[in-house]
């Protein structure tokens, strides 16, 4: 028996455990390739001037790539999971009032903000004083970044 179709086989068997073992889609493509090689190799099948084993070669790339090319974009679009948006992608942008003073030195500070409070850091490194309104830059983790900005008048 041909040693390639014992090839063939396990490299169908190979990247058919890296497939299963990495769940995202990477090698399923050489399992096909690998199977059109194998087909190529048990016909005996030669192309031009090419010895079998360069057709098996090279069936095995062409079939590949053209299974990555025509599979690719459809799988990606089921691979990709949706960004779901959470309550608080809303807060960024958002007027907050500072509860405890910000002060990123000590660790401290607390703003109130959509019916919550908050701990909070200041994005400059800036002292903020309670029951100051304070802008929400961004998130990070469990804590918002906030700016005092002058046109944000100071609550009393």
């Amino acid at each position: 028996m041909n040693i390639f179709i014992w090839l063939w086989l396990g490299a169908i068997v190979l990247f058919g455990v890296a497939e299963v073992v990495t769940e995202s889609m990477v090698s399923i493509w050489f399992v096909a390739g690998s199977l059109a090689a194998l087909v190529t190799c048990m016909s005996g099948w030669s192309l031009g001037g090419l010895t079998p084993e360069a057709t098996q070669v090279l069936v095995f790339a062409v079939a590949s790539a053209v299974t990555l090319a025509l599979t690719r974009p459809l799988v990606r679009r089921f691979l990709t999971k949706p960004h779901i948006p959470t309550n608080s992608d809303r807060l960024p942008g958002m007027v907050a009032k500072v509860t405890e003073a910000v002060d990123n030195e000590r660790s401290s500070g607390a703003v109130y903000v959509d019916g919550k409070t908050w701990t909070a850091r200041s994005t400059d490194g800036s002292v903020i004083p309670a029951g100051t309104q304070v802008t929400v830059q961004k998130i990070e983790g469990v804590k918002l970044l906030v700016q005092y900005s002058e046109k944000v008048e100071a609550v009393k």
